[in-house]
């Protein structure tokens, strides 16, 4: 059964300072900008599509985007607070039906994933809808998502209730990265940097792949024990270089549409 969203119109002992802090606060504008930023580059589609992150220190709540808001009109203080239950402790609105049923599951089914983020961005949606595996491993910056992805294969239309999350989830297993067939790609992260940047560079990636694919030209793929080297040698530096990637993008917001942080 679809699940019903809920708002609390009554103070809850847990929401005042608790669900204030400066910590919620920081997560809340490091979550609005990378909305921003991924509309800025085109990685939108209307008012659908969601990024999720947990609470700073809570295992049972999760920021999301509230449902009939595009991602250009994100800012910290829009983003809900919501339980895995489907009730909204913070903000007003309620999540898309879809964004709360993939990504409480995931949240609940994978503990590393502190962060999710689904979208349909052209490149990587146009190669869920190509035979084979997605990304080639031809490029260098496909190799930071070596062995690190997975495929549903099995489109079954919209995410409507739990068990649709669930098998979401399960298809993923201990990937980060899953290209969904016919449909977009969620990446999951233990920190809202690490989803910002894995988002960032898998879009690129599958940009230039279609772009050689498009040559006429062979696709020549990297040999696998380099491409494993590369894609361990990247992992090492990911935290920090997705801590400051995502820095750099706070600093452009900043500049250009500092409402983002309100």
């Amino acid at each position: 059964m679809a699940q019903q969203f809920s708002s609390l119109t009554d103070a809850q002992p847990v929401a005042g300072e608790i669900l204030d802090s400066a910590a919620i606060l920081e997560a809340r504008r490091d979550l609005a900008a990378c909305f921003r930023m991924a509309a800025a580059l085109g990685m939108g589609e209307g008012i659908c599509n969601h990024f999720s992150a947990m609470v700073p220190g809570r295992d049972d709540l999760f920021l999301v985007n509230p449902y009939g808001w595009a991602f250009e009109e994100i800012t910290a203080s829009s983003l809900l607070i919501c339980d895995l239950h489907g009730r909204v402790l913070a903000g007003d609105g309620v999540p898309e039906a879809t964004a709360f049923h993939i990504h409480a599951r995931l949240h609940l089914r994978k503990s590393g994933a502190r962060a999710a983020f689904h979208t349909h961005m052209p490149h990587a949606t146009a190669l869920t809808m190509t035979a084979g595996d997605p990304l080639l491993w031809a490029g260098q910056t496909s190799l930071k998502f070596y062995g690190r992805t997975a495929v549903d294969e099995h489109y079954n239309g919209l995410a409507l209730d739990s068990a649709e999350g669930d098998r979401i989830a399960s298809a993923m297993g201990d990937a980060d990265i899953v290209f969904l067939r016919h449909h977009g790609v969620i990446v999951t992260a233990p920190t809202i940097a690490e989803a910002w940047d894995d988002l960032y560079f898998l879009e690129r990636a599958a940009e230039v792949q279609l772009k050689a694919m498009g040559s006429g030209r062979k696709v020549l793929s990297v040999d696998p024990d380099v491409a494993a080297r590369t894609a361990a040698q990247m992992r090492e530096e990911d935290p920090e270089s997705a801590r400051r990637h995502l820095i750099s993008v706070r600093r452009r917001l900043e500049r250009e549409a500092p409402a983002y942080a309100d």
